[in-house]
């Protein structure tokens, strides 16, 4: 079965309630993968996930958290921190240590099939996809895809 890596925008899209067209639709998307086809994957996250969703006073917390509850939540490894601190250096992601490059060492580390997001400015970017395989290449790691929930959900866009 393959793996998911569950970034923080998938729960958090989920229970959006912002009712911008580009919103609804990936909420919709993301319902329609976390409802009908997350069944079909072993679905893991990272601390840094759950440290995001707990952190703050945000619409529908607990909710977000609860979807969360039956995910496994990988183990945060030695490696995973090194990886974290070369994608910083190599301008691969943002500063942040505990945000996009977190989520992408732990996936790489795990060697997660998918990395789930609608993270499309650092994480499921074409622009980014041939810099974050150089580094891990150079790391020894693994690159899991980079996907939104439409393009895992295999669905076309009724837009097309």
């Amino acid at each position: 079965m393959e793996t998911v890596y569950i970034e923080t925008t998938i729960p958090s899209l989920y229970f959006d309630e912002r009712t911008d067209a580009k919103t609804v639709a990936r909420r919709e998307w993301t319902r329609n993968w976390w409802d009908n086809h997350r069944q079909n994957y072993r679905l893991v996250t990272g601390t840094p996930v759950i440290e995001e969703l707990s952190r703050g006073n945000h619409l529908r917390k607990a909710e977000k958290l609860r979807l969360m509850e039956e995910v496994e939540v990988l183990p945060v490894m030695e490696t995973a921190v090194q990886a974290v601190e070369v994608y910083v250096e190599r301008y691969v992601m943002p500063c942040d240590p505990s945000g996009d490059a977190a989520h992408l060492a732990l996936a790489s580390v795990h060697k997660c099939d998918y990395l789930l997001t609608w993270n499309c400015a650092h994480l499921a970017n074409a622009n980014k996809v041939g810099h974050i395989r150089t580094v891990n290449a150079l790391l020894g790691l693994h690159v899991p895809q980079l996907v939104t929930p439409l393009e895992l959900a295999g669905e076309e866009d009724d837009a097309t």
